[in-house]
């Protein structure tokens, strides 16, 4: 079996199973069956036997629908949440915070999907390292997280809809079947199509994004048709929102909630780590896509927060969140500080591209749960059926349940949008920090494990900067915000927390009742227990994946020869330098 060797940048052969009489007939060994991957001639590794995903993922497809996953509702329409309920000092910190936990987190998942890039995604990496049940647990709560978070997706549509029409014009579940249909087509037609659609989605989302945080640099120096903001909302109304309690108290309050909102905003950064298993070259496309997570972070993230704090005070009753009514309030932020820079059209053409931004944040969401769920029936932990993949590589069976569920978006035919909203916010950001504990667990296992075996730095093609330090860390600090994220609910206020807030502890905390329910309900069942660090396997199935990675060097090498270094010139020319 091949072992990557990070100085010759090849394969040192040193399999432990390679004197094994039984290897390739085991029941954990039957993904690797010595064939030699078949490769068309647009690179895609090809599998005949209805078991495998395809290997269709280009390098650019990984890295933009890697930035594009990060740039979805909660930058776009939840960080006016988190503006009107915490001010604008509040949320700079918090977001920078937040992204720095969430960079430790992809660097400890860019080192396990770079050693073994498996298509069974988070669960197969808990399982392996850690314990069968904690990849039970993370793979189901992963999946219902993402079931939850395509519908959130499909309702952020009905908010910025109703800008242009509102909800007694046309019906809000119009927009929505509309839209849920396109991405269950979408994502039928197979893993070359999904990924070039949101190639080209993704890549306008970056343009948009770029070119909203250039345009709020120019309002707030007075570039625009108005004066300068400069920092005067810092001032007046403030920097700190008070929330619940007054003084200190209660602009802490207000911080610690925008923590929240920024862990949901940043939700979905990880999901290069489900891609893996259709990823071309996966070892030398996850780890450029991770090292580049800091400046993805502190671009599109800290930069836009802090010029939104210039430009919005968190008091505008244009801010839908802090304005009562619907009417006449936007549903992102971004769209007030045009408004209230008296461009006149701009708005129309940003809620447009909006509308494409929650379009493609759904479909890769209905991708993520479709392969979340076959990842679950590689390890065993799903009913087979959902194992089966057509001619193009498409896991029906999974796709057709996840988008099943994705139908309760039509909650929002019956409610008001923001509410459904806010406890979809809710589900989705407990279930997402549920993730990242179990992905940190399985990070810090994994290393346990790899020195316990001799596995050295050289051997790997990436490992993590900071090591198990980071992921205890980081570890700490998410289990603290899964703690305390809805500590609101707890307080009391005669005026308007006077009575126990049930909607939203429950919808705020329902997590991790099911995510413990999960772990201790299979350690019972199943009698599992946890991986010791010398039995940890590093090796079933990664000799099949470093096979497909070898036919795709050649057949990439063989194309270069025959066609010249000017392929996808247009790419490389206007895009790539700007990702």
């Amino acid at each position: 079996m091949a072992i990557w060797n990070r100085n010759s940048k090849s394969y040192d052969d040193a399999s432990p199973h390679a004197s094994d009489p039984e290897y390739g007939t085991k029941p954990e060994y039957q993904h690797a069956t010595g064939e030699v991957p078949a490769v068309d001639s647009n690179g895609v590794t090809v599998h005949s036997d209805h078991r495998h995903l395809h290997r269709g993922l280009k390098s650019r497809h990984i890295t933009m629908i890697a930035i594009g996953g990060a740039i979805g509702t909660g930058l776009i329409i939840g960080t006016g949440k988190a503006l009107a309920a915490s001010g604008p000092g509040s949320i700079l910190i918090a977001y920078t915070s937040v992204g720095l936990i969430v960079y430790v987190v992809m660097t400890a998942l860019g080192e396990m999907a770079a050693w073994i890039p498996h298509s069974s995604g988070f669960a197969g990496y808990a399982t392996r390292f850690c314990d069968p049940a904690l990849g039970f647990a993370l793979g189901w709560t992963y999946w219902c997280k993402y079931i939850i978070t395509t519908p959130n997706q499909l309702t952020a549509t009905a908010l910025i809809i109703q800008e242009w029409k509102s909800r007694e014009q046309v019906n809000p579940g119009v927009w929505i079947a509309i839209f849920l249909i396109a991405i269950c087509c979408i994502n039928y037609f197979g893993i070359k199509f999904f990924g070039e659609l949101e190639f080209w989605l993704s890549s306008i989302k970056v343009i948009t994004i770029v070119g909203v945080i250039i345009l709020s640099f120019l309002l707030a120096v007075g570039a625009g048709p108005g004066p300068a903001t400069g920092f005067k909302y810092y001032k007046n109304p403030g920097a700190f929102k008070e929330y619940i309690d007054t003084g200190a108290a209660g602009k802490f309050y207000g911080f610690w909630s925008s923590l929240v909102n920024a862990v949901f905003a940043y939700l979905g950064t990880e999901l290069i780590g489900v891609t893996v298993g259709e990823a071309q070259n996966p070892r030398k496309t996850i780890p450029r896509a991770i090292k580049l997570t800091f400046y993805r972070i502190l671009f599109f993230y800290c930069l836009s927060v802090f010029f939104l704090g210039m430009l919005v005070p968190y008091n505008s009753p244009e801010l839908s969140f802090a304005n009562e009514a619907t009417t006449g309030s936007s549903a992102s932020p971004f769209v007030v500080a045009i408004k209230l820079a008296g461009i006149k059209g701009l708005p129309t053409v940003l809620n447009a591209c909006i509308l494409l931004f929650t379009f493609s944040a759904s479909n890769s969401d209905l991708y993520i749960a479709s392969r979340t769920l076959y990842g679950l029936a590689v390890e065993g932990h799903a009913p087979k059926i959902f194992l089966w993949t057509d001619k193009r590589g498409v896991p029906v069976p999974a796709l057709a349940m996840s988008a099943f569920f994705c139908c309760t978006a039509f909650m929002n035919v019956a409610d008001d949008a923001k509410t459904v909203f806010g406890y979809f916010v809710n589900l989705t950001t407990i279930f997402g920090l549920l993730s990242w504990i179990s992905l940190l667990v399985s990070h810090i296992w994994f290393v346990r494990a790899r020195n316990a075996q001799g596995i050295t730095k050289d051997q790997m093609a990436y490992t993590a900067p900071f090591g198990l330090t980071g992921s205890y860390i980081a570890l700490f600090f998410c289990v603290l915000i899964a703690l305390t994220k809805n500590f609101n609910v707890f307080t009391k206020k005669p005026s308007t927390y006077g009575n126990f807030d049930y909607k939203n502890f429950v919808t705020g905390y329902l997590g991790i009742p099911v995510y413990l329910i999960c772990i201790f309900g299979y350690k019972f069942i199943m009698k599992s227990k946890m991986v010791k660090p010398h039995e940890a396997d590093f090796y079933t199935g990664k000799d099949e994946i470093d096979r497909e990675e070898e036919a795709f060097v050649a057949h990439e090498a063989e194309k270069k020869a025959t066609q010249g270094k000017n392929s996808n010139w247009f790419y490389k020319t206007f895009i790539a330098w700007l990702i």
